[in-house]
C-alpha cells in the first residue's frame, strides 16, 4: 500500500507498505527520519513520541495506513532555519542527553506539556513525562531542563509541527 503523509509540513510518500507497519517504522525506514527511537514497540518507553495532528503519541502503536493523509511532527521537526527549538537547547543546556536513546521522545513530550501548560510545575512535568523511560539518568537533570525550557522560552512549545 502507498501512504501519503504530511511529515514537518513537507508532503511525503512511502511505497509497499504493509498493512502491519507501524508509523515509527515507515518514518525511520522509509522516510530516512531516524530521530524517533525503536526500543519497546509496545507504547511503554516513549522513545518514538512524535505528533500525530498536534497530539503527542507513540509511533510504534500507531499502524502506517492510519496517517494517511494526516499531519506528523517528528523531533527533526521541532527545529527551524537550524536554530533548536528551546527545548532541544534546554536538554543540552543542562546535560539532560546521556546516552541520547530517549532524548528525541523526551522533547516531543516536553514539546507537548509546554505548548499546553507553558509554566508547569513539578507535579505536571512528572505525569507529563510519565510515560518515557530513560535509563542513564535520575531523571533530576531532565526536569531541570523543563524547568530551564519553560522559563526561557514560554509559550514557545507547541511549534507547527
Amino acid at each position: 500500500m502507498r501512504v501519503n503523509v504530511t511529515v514537518n509540513g513537507e508532503p511525503r510518500q512511502a511505497d509497499d507498505v504493509w498493512e502491519g507497519e507501524s508509523l515509527l517504522y515507515v518514518l525511520r525506514e522509509r522516510l530516512g527520519l531516524p530521530g524517533s527511537k525503536n526500543a519497546c514497540e509496545q507504547g511503554e518507553c516513549g522513545s518514538c513520541t512524535i505528533y500525530l495532528d498536534a497530539v503527542a503519541v507513540c509511533a510504534c502503536l500507531i499502524a502506517a495506513g492510519q496517517a494517511e493523509g494526516r499531519a506528523v511532527g517528528t523531533v527533526e521537526g521541532l527545529s527551524t532555519g537550524g536554530e533548536l527549538d528551546p527545548v532541544q537547547r534546554a536538554f543540552l543546556a543542562t546535560g539532560a542527553v546521556q546516552c541520547g536513546f530517549c532524548t528525541p521522545g523526551l522533547v516531543v513530550a516536553v514539546h507537548a506539556l509546554l505548548a499546553r501548560i507553558p509554566q508547569p510545575a513539578d507535579p505536571d512535568i512528572r505525569e507529563a513525562l510519565a510515560g518515557n523511560l530513560c535509563r542513564c539518568t535520575g531523571y533530576e537533570k531532565i526536569l531541570d531542563a523543563v524547568r530551564l525550557a519553560a522559563a526561557g522560552a514560554s509559550g514557545s512549545g507547541g511549534g507547527d509541527v
